[in-house]
């Protein structure tokens, strides 16, 4: 058969490719997955998802379903899972959906960096591990910490670590005005307390590398398996844990310990003034009377709170240290 002129084809000749999308109408319905198991995420690591099922020993490796889109998930995240949820090797499920969060632990890398890091999602309390010596208390970033946990809705506490080679009364004396608990404990130390502190709730520990945090939470979980290291000559500590981690405590005691990499700096570049503030309910109502832009760093600048606190509304040494936790935004961390 003759081949026909390819000029004088029309468009009944024209071959056209079918659509690699299929030919159905584009929707915004997304499935309703009504079936989907409930869980928690445990660990995350380069796009994958450690999920452990409601009522089940199973820990399941999942990925983001398409439909989340760019949704962050952290660790702490209860979410729906739907797909192979056998937990069998070689298998994966997927997340479609993360549920509204009780508390959000969040950091900048810096200060000049405007995107937040979502560290843990729905913890109860945040475990601020700083030892006394070896390497010395940074109390720059035990501020930032606790500046943090105070505006997520944690409660922060304080542990301090290697007791028997420093005297841990200069730290505590610097935070009694805030109120925050802190524990003491030095190699021999039963950590019973520490223990009484953790049960029933959601943990998160941070600190500076060295400090001894994964060892303390290779004590209390047994078998978790943490990595630790030792302090470089310089008093600084090395990097040993590089992702945050879910452990359960183990019974009689209920609820999680998660360990976090040890940090050198804390950004807070999403904490304002006011988020500082929500943390000083005796300061509050002498604020109201600020001008609106007030920083609230000193009366020359115009803020009334000095006022507040001479007429006894609350102590000048709350004062001072509501202040400090302000400036604290604006270093890096270090002593």
């Amino acid at each position: 058969m003759a081949r026909r002129d390819a000029s004088r084809l029309d468009e009944d000749d024209v071959r056209n490719r079918p659509s690699p999308r299929g030919t159905r109408p584009r929707t915004k319905q997304r499935p309703a997955h009504i079936s989907a198991a409930p869980g928690m995420v445990l660990s995350v690591d380069r796009g994958r998802y450690g999920v452990l099922l409601d009522d089940s020993a199973v820990v399941l490796t999942t990925m983001r379903a398409r439909e989340l889109g760019r949704t962050a998930i952290a660790v702490g995240d209860r979410v729906d899972v739907v797909g192979d949820i056998s937990g069998s090797p070689d298998t994966l499920a997927r997340i479609v959906r993360v549920a509204d969060r009780r508390t959000v632990l969040r950091r900048t890398a810096d200060d000049n960096d405007p995107y937040e890091r979502v560290i843990v999602a729905n913890a109860d309390q945040l475990l601020i591990v700083t030892a006394l010596a070896d390497p010395p208390p940074r109390y720059g970033l035990i501020d930032r910490c606790v500046v943090a946990a105070l505006t997520a809705g944690l409660e922060p506490i304080l542990l301090l670590t290697k007791a028997d080679l420093a005297s841990p009364d200069a730290v505590l004396a610097n935070y009694a005005e805030l109120d925050v608990p802190a524990v003491v404990i030095s190699r021999e130390s039963d950590l019973s307390e520490v223990r009484r502190l953790l049960d029933g709730k959601i943990t998160v520990f941070v600190g500076h590398s060295g400090v001894g945090k994964s060892t303390l939470v290779n004590a209390l979980v047994p078998g978790a398996g943490r990595s630790t290291g030792v302090v470089s000559g310089i008093g600084k500590g090395r990097h040993t844990s590089t992702s945050a981690v879910a452990l359960a405590l183990p019974p009689p005691l209920r609820g999680w310990v998660i360990d976090t990499p040890g940090v050198r700096s804390f950004g807070l570049h999403h904490v304002t003034a006011q988020d500082v503030l929500w943390a000083f309910p005796d300061l509050e109502d002498g604020a109201v009377q600020c001008p609106g832009s007030c920083e609230h760093l000193s009366a020359a600048d115009g803020c009334k709170l000095d006022g507040w606190v001479a007429a006894g509304h609350s102590a000048p040494a709350r004062l001072e240290a509501f202040r400090r936790l302000l400036v604290s935004r604006s270093d890096l961390g270090e002593p």
